[in-house]
């Protein structure tokens, strides 16, 4: 397995070698809310709708004390606007009231603000704050069950089968760069395997045996 995940983060890195974070931000607050919004929504349409709600809610303090209605109208266009600026709004109270205004650099207490998964607390961490996390999302699941790098859909479980595999000076770096392969070729109902840099690592697509065959074909 050590020669299998060398092999996966060459790859990665020969086909991805600007991934990075796709939400515009400054700060850790900018990051956090950016990310709350992301959810079943892309990262191009929050970039559009940031640049207004910051300008309303630039800083915790201020978010906490929005309006919520005015603030699902700015929000509305990125879906289940309603869930995520209570989410946002009830972070934002949170911040101030138990972390002095500043978002929290720890896993353990991003994880109690509303709103924040795992998922979202090491998307902070690892871009707002340079600290290592493994950032599960669908396409980084998809492409781990098919490399064959975790057998589990749970995220929390392929969160910590990948950390047991990558170097964790990689995490949030190989967490982008599985993101844009799961984006761009290991998609889920038509992957491009034959384009796919991977082949050699993958037990499902072309050099694992006939694409025909693939699990995800049948």
């Amino acid at each position: 397995m050590p020669n299998k995940i060398g092999a996966i983060l060459r790859g990665l890195k020969n086909m991805y070698p600007q991934a990075g974070c796709g939400l515009d931000f400054a700060g850790p607050w900018q990051l956090l809310a950016a990310t709350i919004l992301s959810a079943q929504c892309t990262d191009q349409r929050v970039n559009r709708i940031t640049p207004v709600l910051f300008a309303r809610y630039p800083d915790p303090p201020a978010a906490a004390r929005a309006d919520r209605e005015e603030m699902m109208e700015i929000i509305k266009s990125a879906g289940f606007f309603q869930n995520k600026a209570r989410a946002i709004i009830g972070a934002a109270r949170m911040i101030e009231r138990d972390y002095d205004g500043q978002v929290p650099n720890q896993l353990e207490e991003l994880i109690k603000l509303p709103g924040v998964g795992r998922k979202t607390a090491n998307v902070v961490l690892g871009n707002a704050f340079a600290i290592p996390g493994i950032t599960v999302d669908t396409h980084v699941g998809r492409v781990s069950r098919r490399l064959g790098l975790s057998a589990w859909s749970d995220p929390e479980k392929v969160e910590r089968d990948l950390m047991a595999l990558v170097p964790e000076k990689d995490w949030t770096e190989f967490s982008h760069q599985m993101i844009c392969h799961g984006r761009e070729i290991c998609k889920a109902r038509q992957p491009e395997c034959p384009r796919c840099g991977l082949n050699d690592c993958c037990q499902q697509g072309e050099a694992g045996g006939e694409m025909g065959n693939a699990p995800w074909k049948k």
